[in-house]
């Protein structure tokens, strides 16, 4: 547990005061991450007007201060990330010292380059945004594209969920697991998880006829008989992991085991996954998922742990390379 003093915010021995703030997007999220560090969230009142404008107040100075603020840019995206925008604007002219926008799961990822003539790449201007609005850090939690990590012009450190995952695998000690990669972009995510867990992979080769409409084409690898852990970064409409699941199935698996990083679940997800074969869907909660809307096949992991550390590494201006070094230690000793 990290160590501090009993004042608000809490001290380390460099003299910056830690502090964490965090809007409305994942406060459960933010308050454990907050625990793991031994502090109180910071006091910051943010709501909506009628007219659907912020407004925001911070109870509690920053000057000179370490500001963490937690918010991943999930549903509502545009309200999130505009909460987020007006965080970094208030603690800048408040005179914090560093902001490091935390930021679990980034919206508009996947808008990350020009398919076509005449398309934004919106994930870029969401980092200029960020950015000019007074971040002088960002940290991330497996973003859909990597190279997004090139848009930002000031430091940017991205930690990945694969060993919270694997981990959680191995203690349920499943029946002769294979990964899955639910299409030929997933091959290089589950050849990492397959890695930690000592197992080989399949792919789901697949064509989309139409937007949004997939057809599964091949089952590359042998999965008959076995547990198919499919990976994927997010399940958003859940429409390629559930009929991949039935693919699997009727390729002669034994049973079908989704996880993921984002639980975005979004339209028509939660009637999917209900309804499909899939036996448990693994997902952490860089995305809070409503309690009505939770089901009894989900199993939610936590990231808190794994980013309170990256942020108490931040804090203590240590490499947060040594925590990708000792996943890798743990990785080849298992």
């Amino acid at each position: 547990m990290f160590e501090c003093d009993e004042e608000l915010g809490g001290k380390i021995t460099n003299g910056k005061k830690i502090m964490v703030f965090t809007g409305n997007a994942n406060r459960e999220l933010a308050a454990e991450i907050a625990n793991e560090l031994g502090i109180g969230l910071g006091m910051a009142d943010v709501k909506t007007f009628s007219d659907g404008e912020i407004f925001l107040n911070i109870g509690e100075s920053v000057r000179g201060g370490d500001v963490f603020i937690i918010q991943p840019t999930s549903y509502p995206v545009n309200e999130h990330l505009m909460e987020l925008l007006i965080m970094v604007d208030a603690v800048r002219r408040a005179s914090a010292r560093r902001i490091t926008a935390v930021i679990p799961y980034y919206g508009y990822a996947r808008q990350e380059r020009k398919a076509k003539s005449r398309e934004p790449i919106s994930a870029k201007l969401v980092a200029n945004l960020i950015t000019v609005a007074g971040a002088r850090r960002v940290l991330a939690m497996d973003l859909h594209a990597s190279a997004i990590q090139g848009f930002f012009d000031i430091p940017m450190d991205h930690l990945m969920a694969a060993p919270i995952i694997a981990e959680y695998i191995q203690a349920k000690q499943y029946h002769d697991p294979v990964v899955v990669a639910p299409d030929l972009g997933g091959v290089t995510r589950a050849r990492d998880l397959a890695g930690r867990l000592g197992r080989d992979i399949a792919i789901i080769d697949k064509r989309r006829p139409k937007p949004n409409q997939t057809e599964i084409m091949n089952i590359l690898g042998d999965i008959r008989g076995r547990t198919c852990i499919m990976l994927d970064d997010m399940i958003d409409t859940a429409g390629t992991i559930t009929q991949g699941a039935q693919a699997l199935m009727d390729h002669g698996a034994k049973e079908v085991i989704a996880c993921c990083t984002h639980p975005v679940l979004s339209g028509p997800a939660f009637e999917r996954l209900e309804a499909s074969v899939l036996k448990e869907v693994i997902v952490t909660n860089t995305i809070r998922i409503p309690e009505d809307k939770m089901l009894d096949k989900i199993t939610v992991l936590s990231v808190a742990p794994m980013i309170a550390q990256a942020i108490r590494r931040i804090h203590s201006d240590e490499p947060l390379s040594v925590m990708f070094a000792n996943q890798e230690k743990k990785k080849s000793d298992d």
